[in-house]
């Protein structure tokens, strides 16, 4: 193995290890960067991997931002305190994917608005002091998609009213928040288009969108069931899988059947995403590594790294 190829190895290795949970899930460096610097900058690296497992159990290709991570004030019903969680959310552009994917889509209307109302409402400057803010809105909005169902297309229209789903600055004021100020259609037509899909596509889903929920204040009750603080806490696994290459590991008689063994291991462990398994293995490698390496002074540093 040439200078280039080693280097390229250690590299990878050394990333594997860095960002095991990430690896474990099939994405690898670029991907990763691209994730955290470009589709979800400042968001935690727990919150993309719950990302990514929402858009594998859909199938649906990540970087195309299906999902968004909307913060949520979540509440422990044990000990009553809370605290702001990133929450994967469907965007409007999922739903529109699983439509299309349906295969008996059969396009939709414009949206059609009711009459726009001219109105003030109590708000807030940037220094916090209570003005008047004035705001033009549509009453209504109506969007409508239609469906092949047997023979026939049907149509499933849905109507919102702006003043039901707007956003508010703060929960003391009534003004919207800058979006819903700023576009006041384009936010009620995405909130009406979501809700007719999910009228005539019922299996895509029926939580909200992050387009519907764009500023909201939201609180959630975790209730009392079991919760996991991150996705490592939720791993699985596999004793059977784990006791087949420890068994191996200790009978292993040389570095280089070792190393074989290794990289088996991994990909057995990668495949079935459990990291528990994994990291018992890993310290399975690690010991038998260290008996090899006192019986054999000549052993390749690093060979099982």
């Amino acid at each position: 193995m040439n200078a280039i190829a080693k280097t390229q190895e250690k590299a990878l290795t050394d990333w594997f290890e860095q960002n095991q949970w990430a690896a474990m899930r099939g994405i690898d460096e670029p991907t990763w960067n691209a994730l955290c610097s470009t589709i979800y900058p400042g968001a935690k690296s727990d919150s993309i991997l719950m990302a990514i497992d929402y858009c594998k159990a859909r199938k649906l290709d990540i970087m195309l931002k299906p999902v968004h991570l909307v913060p949520m004030q979540v509440k422990d019903a044990q000990s009553g305190q809370k605290a702001w969680r990133d929450v994967p959310m469907p965007g409007i552009g999922m739903y529109r994917i699983q439509a299309s994917r349906s295969g008996d889509e059969a396009g939709h209307d414009e949206p059609e608005f009711g009459p726009t109302i001219k109105r003030e409402f109590d708000g807030t400057d940037w220094e916090k002091n209570a003005i008047k803010v004035a705001v033009s809105y549509p009453e209504w909005c109506k969007y409508t998609v239609y469906k092949v169902v047997g023979e026939r297309v049907v149509a499933y229209t849905a109507k919102e009213f702006w003043l039901e789903n707007y956003a508010p600055q703060s929960a003391k004021v009534d003004a919207p928040n800058a979006m819903w100020k700023k576009r006041p259609f384009a936010q009620l037509a995405k909130c009406t288009e979501a809700q007719a899909l999910r009228k005539g596509w019922p299996e895509i889903g029926q939580q909200p969108t992050a387009e519907e929920m764009e500023g909201k204040h939201i609180e959630m009750d975790m209730g009392s069931a079991q919760r996991h603080e991150n996705p490592k806490e939720a791993a699985q696994f596999d004793p059977e899988m784990a006791k087949r290459w420890m068994d191996q590991i200790v009978k292993a008689g040389t570095t280089t059947a070792l190393a074989d063994i290794w990289k088996s291991a991994v990909a057995d462990a990668r495949k079935a995403g459990d990291m528990a398994a994994y990291n018992q293995i890993k310290a399975a490698v690690e010991k038998r590594s260290g008996e090899l390496k006192a019986a054999e002074p000549e052993i390749i540093e690093g060979e099982t790294a």
